[in-house]
């Protein structure tokens, strides 16, 4: 299937004039408050779910200094987040959750030596499976230097997978798609071999799939980022979103759902991440509203109160 756009590509500097020039309802930002991990940070969260009868959330870990990263499970308590007993501690960075049937899938990124380059990493996406969370198991590496692959069960109980290579194919980021009858037809060459969506990153620009939310329709809501540098070399990442239709092969345009400003002022860690949100999820809510959740400068964890972008579609 060849994808379609429903509009023409638009840069990150066009989407920030779009959405200065909008009516955002993005407000009552919060920081999470994290414990029992040291002086480690916490940040680019997944959004909360229920596991066991428990609202839990799950966390990058690592230090200011490092990149050295594991994803832990929380739970809260008076207000504070602490690690969850008796959970695994997954190895990985930028942790993910999808549900497939009856089963939870919890991925995120392992980074591990390049044998070519001396000192450099590579990275690649991994995923878990499990009834629960103390159930979880490795079953699926993804493509060296492929980071935001993300599934989501169809409607016709197919698996969708939305993909993310750089390089000669996606040069710094694209996103792709591609459908599978089940978990088991998934590959690293069927994920590479996935076609790409038009019309969605200029070349020197890149963005990924961050979560994804079927709607009534059968369409596909996704919460990802687009990315850019500036002429000083610094970074600047914007939670975004789109509509993508897997019977169709169309998607909508890309829209900035909040940017740096909307969140409460914090560290970073280091100075060129000082403008970076991460999408980690979204909790939508009755009557229009929905609960964004994201890492903020690679150093802390926020959620903010934005309009739902998704339920216009579902109308």
């Amino acid at each position: 299937m060849k994808f379609t756009s429903e509009t023409k590509l638009k840069t990150c500097r066009e989407l920030l004039e779009e959405y200065e020039k909008g009516a955002s309802a993005a407000g009552g930002a919060g920081k999470l408050v994290f414990g029992g991990v040291g002086a480690r940070d916490v940040y680019n969260i997944a959004a909360p779910f229920e596991d066991e009868g428990e609202a839990v959330i799950a966390g990058r870990v690592e230090r200011r200094d490092s990149e050295e990263s594991e994803i832990v499970f929380f739970t809260e308590k008076d207000g504070v987040w602490t690690p969850r007993e008796g959970s695994p501690l997954l190895k990985l960075q930028d942790p993910f959750r999808a549900v497939v049937g009856e089963e939870l899938l919890i991925g995120g990124v392992e980074t591990y030596p390049d044998p070519d380059h001396p000192g450099g990493l590579l990275w690649r996406t991994v995923l878990h499976r499990g009834s629960k969370i103390a159930d979880l198991q490795p079953f699926f590496r993804g493509p060296e230097r492929m980071k935001d692959l993300r599934l989501v069960q169809l409607d016709d109980g197919g698996i969708g997978v939305f993909t993310r290579p750089q390089g000669e194919k996606g040069g710094r980021g694209k996103i792709g798609f591609l459908r599978l009858d089940s978990l088991d037809e998934l590959s690293v060459d069927a994920i590479e071999n996935a076609p790409l969506l038009e019309n969605q990153f200029d070349d020197e620009e890149w963005g990924g799939a961050n979560e994804i939310h079927p709607l009534a329709n059968g369409r596909l809501g996704v919460l990802g980022h687009i990315a850019c540098f500036d002429e000083r070399g610094d970074r600047h990442y914007y939670p975004m979103t789109f509509v993508f239709d897997p019977a169709s092969g169309t998607h909508t345009a890309i829209v900035l759902l909040a940017v740096r400003a909307d969140f409460l002022p914090g560290p970073s860690k280091r100075p060129d991440l000082r403008d970076v949100v991460f999408s980690g999820g979204l909790i939508r809510r009755p009557g229009g509203g929905a609960l964004l959740y994201a890492g903020t400068g690679d150093a802390e964890a926020q959620a903010l109160e934005v309009d739902d972008p998704f339920a216009a579609f579902e109308r």
